[in-house]
């Protein structure tokens, strides 16, 4: 996240500011071995969402994360930005992976926005993925692909 961004004074009285910070920060850098880090940033009974996994608790949450280091390498996020208006905040982010299974010699992009709920400590309580998987991740998919694609064209606009 960018220095400019902060805004330390608000911060040093303001929980989720700093918490909002972290998580970002955690989301930048996380790797396998950064995966254990995440019980410290949410709450135990914390609600995880996303296209693939619905799931509650820290212990579940964790296991949807380590598959996603099973499924895909070179898996990166970058924050490109925030907002926030009380204990809720979006992250907006670009998640840059290649899929195992699928044997990708280029990384995939995909572009989406973390809901967040905080509680008033600045634990994470939810933290709910907005993406089009759709578009892009089934849509790329060899052999539902194609259909996906000319759904899209089909009900799009002309």
């Amino acid at each position: 996240m960018s220095e400019a961004r902060r805004l330390p004074e608000v911060e040093a009285y303001d929980p989720i500011a700093k918490a909002l910070d972290r998580y970002a920060q955690y989301y930048e850098t996380l790797s396998p071995q950064s995966l254990p880090a995440l019980r410290e940033l949410v709450t135990p009974d914390v609600r995880f969402r996303d296209p693939f996994n619905e799931v509650r608790g820290v212990e579940p949450m964790l296991r949807a994360f380590a598959a996603m280091y099973e499924d895909c390498t070179d898996v990166r996020f970058i924050i490109t930005g925030s907002v926030r208006q009380q204990d809720k905040a979006f992250l907006i982010w670009r998640f840059y992976f290649k899929p195992r299974r699928l044997n990708a010699t280029a990384a995939w992009e995909v572009e989406g926005v973390t809901e967040l709920h905080f509680t008033p400590d600045g634990r994470v309580a939810a933290h709910l993925d907005h993406w089009d998987a759709g578009g892009q991740f089934y849509g790329r998919l060899p052999l539902i692909g194609p259909v996906i694609r000319f759904l899209r064209r089909r009900l799009g606009v002309h």
